[in-house]
């Protein structure tokens, strides 16, 4: 019998940790105020962990809580009293990835379990029963390492020992995480959580004697966006990753929306219970790997499970944006009306893809709009207007509504 893999899903705010778990995340990995790898996101105050922790256990749900930066020395003070703090909110699990940590936590927060991060960078069984030794329930694997390899670690660890792989998200140019070209160039601390992503950046060449000109880097016309890592989709290789003995699917993203929680989660999630369901052979629904265009991201492709595949987005820096998430259904008010709440620009007579939270895409016509004044209106332009929006089909409460780019 294969194991069925955990669905873990990233969160920046509390808007995030509900998306993840209304579509179906079986735990969410989220950070405090502080030791977290993410410092753009709003993410979770000590009141916010603790309804966090309520809300995911309501649902049988677990919370990871990224402890995962380098520390210096004048920072180790102050992370006794954040273990505990996070033991009391009710945190399942740290993710870390400094031994010093990892032994604090072992002292302060005894009932959290330690999982060891990517940026630990485990890339063999020896490293990883190390690790099960000290104490460690889960490794996250290395980034770089192809899925023949996680299979044989899978084959020389304990049973006990879970492993935890990212499947969607984007990738980092650098080792496993642990980048200083962001340091380097502009004083931010990547391995602190405020990387700068001067890998996106596009960049020239100089030549030593010729002060002042500078000459791009081609390559076929493209080419100058030399670090520009394309983003990691693993949606069609879910019984390749399955058979490897991937305990966990993790999807990069907490410096992210809420909607693209909501669809990555969704497709992950209808994905491993379709192979579950229906095993081998095994032919992906196509509307779940559709789901995965209907975020911005930039090229797909599978990093490195598969051995040598280009890995840079060369021609430029940008995202494919196919799709605007336009609304969020608060609530089904009677009939065909919903009372939504804007996100971006639409229009009285539009074509909405709805994604409900029984994670089945669907399509629907905006018949009409009215405004909390009572007034029609032709279309919804004010960031999160709440309006009334007749639609020729019900939109159950949680659905996220998107419109295809013209």
């Amino acid at each position: 019998m294969m194991n069925k893999p955990e669905i873990l899903s990233p969160a920046g705010d509390m808007d995030s940790l509900r998306a993840a778990l209304r579509f179906g995340a079986d735990a969410v990995f989220l950070a405090g105020k502080a030791f977290g790898m993410r410092s753009a996101p709003r993410n979770f105050s000590e009141d916010e962990l603790k309804a966090a922790c309520a809300l995911a256990h309501a649902r049988g749900k677990k919370i990871h809580l990224t402890v995962n930066t380098l520390p210096r020395n004048s920072e180790l003070p102050a992370l006794p009293s954040f273990l505990a703090m996070a033991q009391d909110c009710g945190v399942d699990a740290f993710i870390i990835a400094d031994l010093g940590v990892f032994d604090a936590a072992r002292r302060y927060a005894p009932r959290v379990a330690r999982h060891v991060s990517t940026q630990a960078g485990v890339t063999n069984y020896a490293a990883a029963n190390v690790l099960y030794n000290m104490g460690a329930s889960r490794v996250v694997m290395a980034r770089e390492i192809p899925l023949e390899e996680i299979a044989e670690i899978r084959a020389r660890v304990p049973k006990a020992l879970e492993i935890e792989c990212f499947v969607h998200g984007a990738m980092c140019v650098s080792f496993s995480g642990r980048c200083l070209i962001s340091s380097y160039m502009t004083g931010r601390d990547a391995n602190h959580g405020d990387c700068a992503q001067p890998c996106r950046w596009k960049y020239h060449l100089f030549e030593e004697t010729r002060e002042g000109q500078f000459f791009p880097v081609e390559e076929e016309n493209g080419g100058t966006y030399l670090y520009n890592s394309r983003d990691l989709c693993m949606i069609e290789h879910i019984p390749e990753l399955v058979k490897a003995g991937v305990s966990s699917f993790k999807i990069e993203g907490r410096a992210k929306s809420a909607y693209y929680t909501a669809v990555t989660t969704n497709a992950y999630r209808k994905a491993v219970d379709q192979y579950m369901e229906d095993g081998d052979p095994f032919s992906l629904h196509p509307w779940i790997r559709e789901e995965l265009e209907k975020i911005s991201h930039r090229e797909y492709n599978t990093g490195f499970y598969f051995g040598a595949e280009p890995g840079q987005v060369t021609g430029d820096g940008g995202y494919i944006r196919r799709y605007d998430n336009v609304a969020v259904c608060e609530k089904k008010i009677d009939g065909y009306t919903s009372l939504v709440s804007q996100r971006n620009k639409f229009w009285v007579g539009d074509t909405l893809d709805v994604l409900p939270p029984s994670g089945i895409p669907f399509e629907i016509t905006c018949i009409s709009l009215t405004n909390e004044a009572g007034e029609s209106v032709d279309s919804a332009p004010h960031p999160t207007e709440r309006l009334l929006m007749l639609a020729d089909r019900a939109v159950p409460a949680g659905s996220v509504i998107r419109r295809k780019r013209d």
